[in-house]
């Protein structure tokens, strides 16, 4: 098991502000869970910020419903919905609380657990015949996306949604372990098709964990 070293857990603060802001802040950021035989962790890559009412493709933009009460806070909050009748997508809760916002998770790149997260998402590693490593294609398949990241992590509604992300009894939170990110690259969101031209989607520039287009 990987030991993440030297972490520090991300507070309420950190999520009490601009969606967009949050989205760029998050990058490189590690999301954990804490399971009886386990830590996963993945280096937060790619994000989608979404922000409520004047966002039409944000799922706050009719108001408030039992299926989206979360996003209206408070801050550092999953939201956790489900779509295409088969995948969960993990969301945190951003903006004081009463304010709609949010921030989807896109990518991640598996750091530790790796063969839970697999298992987790029915996939064998494949790994380089000379080095013995992972083969990047077959890393990829765990967490680059958001039906795949939340898979890997066990990530559901019933189990999930409305669970703090910033408090030490969680099992699911975010840590910076001091990682800094160098270029961020900002493009329109994807896979949507209202306000579909606007810029908030963010990853890290030339990570090959991303998902999606990159241009």
């Amino acid at each position: 098991m990987r030991s993440l070293g030297r972490v520090t857990r991300l507070n309420t603060n950190f999520f009490n502000r601009d969606p967009r802001q949050v989205a760029r802040a998050l990058l490189g950021k590690l999301l954990v869970r804490n399971s009886p035989t386990a830590i996963l962790a993945g280096r937060i890559v790619e994000t989608e910020a979404y922000l409520g009412n004047d966002d039409a493709a944000a799922h706050t933009a009719a108001g408030k419903t039992p299926r989206n009460a979360v996003l209206f806070g408070p801050p550092g909050l999953a939201y956790v919905y489900f779509i295409y009748g088969a995948h969960f997508c993990l969301n945190v809760s951003c903006l004081p609380a009463g304010v709609p916002g949010g921030v989807l998770f896109r990518a991640l790149e598996p750091l530790a657990g790796i063969d839970q997260m697999a298992a987790a998402r029915g996939i064998a590693i494949e790994c380089a015949e000379k080095s013995g490593l992972a083969k990047l294609s077959s890393l990829k398949k765990i967490s680059s996306g958001p039906g795949r990241l939340a898979e890997a992590f066990s990530i559901t509604r019933p189990r999930d949604n409305g669970k703090s992300l910033v408090s030490p009894r969680s099992d699911l939170h975010i840590v910076d372990d001091g990682y800094r990110v160098r270029q961020v690259t900002v493009t329109p969101r994807i896979g949507i098709t209202k306000s579909a031209a606007r810029p908030l989607r963010y990853f890290i520039a030339g990570n090959p964990f991303v998902s999606g287009r990159r241009l």
